[in-house]
């Protein structure tokens, strides 16, 4: 008993991993080396993701410094950046590539806001998906003799329980990430 509970558990935890990694793709205000966790750069013909061949350091809250391993792929890097369309318009100077993080106009926070409400929605259709299929596999154990009825309610009530709390999380994680958008 209680496997269908503890597998939703690890399930939505994956869920709201996900989601936090959505979110840290999403430009604040500050600079942030997450921004660029996306970006897929065409390394000697194979799709590698930019963290994995090259330094990125915050050098001011207002800018990205990326310094490849190897200076030859400097070309390659600046032209994921670009393609990646994150909104920000790499200067290469030929040793390194520098991000200036612009400041974000109220129009485009309100864009963000948008945007991570979306994300926070997702995850919450996810979770209830999850918490379906869960409550389908313990109706099934108890069709099948597997558990009584009693059990069955205390299981469906610890699902609700686990649903209701990942909810209010992934609630809490999208506030944050708007007041960090919002603020100037």
């Amino acid at each position: 008993m209680g496997r269908s509970h503890k597998n939703l558990e690890e399930r939505i935890e994956k869920s709201k991993e996900v989601l936090k990694e959505d979110l840290n793709t999403v430009r604040a205000g500050k600079a942030n080396p997450a921004l660029l966790d996306k970006v897929m750069v065409d390394y000697y013909g194979t799709p590698t993701p930019l963290k994995n061949i090259c330094n990125i350091s915050v050098p001011d809250p207002k800018s990205l410094l990326i310094v490849p391993f190897d200076p030859k792929s400097l070309g390659d890097i600046e032209h994921a950046i670009n393609a990646a369309n994150i909104g920000i318009a790499p200067t290469n100077d030929g040793k390194n590539i520098r991000l200036a993080i612009p400041p974000l106009t109220e129009e485009r926070r309100r864009e963000l806001t948008k945007l991570t409400k979306k994300m926070g929605e997702d995850a919450k259709v996810a979770v209830r998906n999850l918490r379906r299929e869960a409550n389908e596999g313990v109706k099934k154990q108890e069709k099948a003799g597997e558990i009584s009825e009693d059990d069955r309610d205390e299981e469906l009530e610890k699902i609700q329980k686990t649903t209701d709390e990942s909810v209010k999380a992934i609630d809490e994680m999208i506030k944050a990430k708007d007041a960090e958008i919002m603020e100037v």
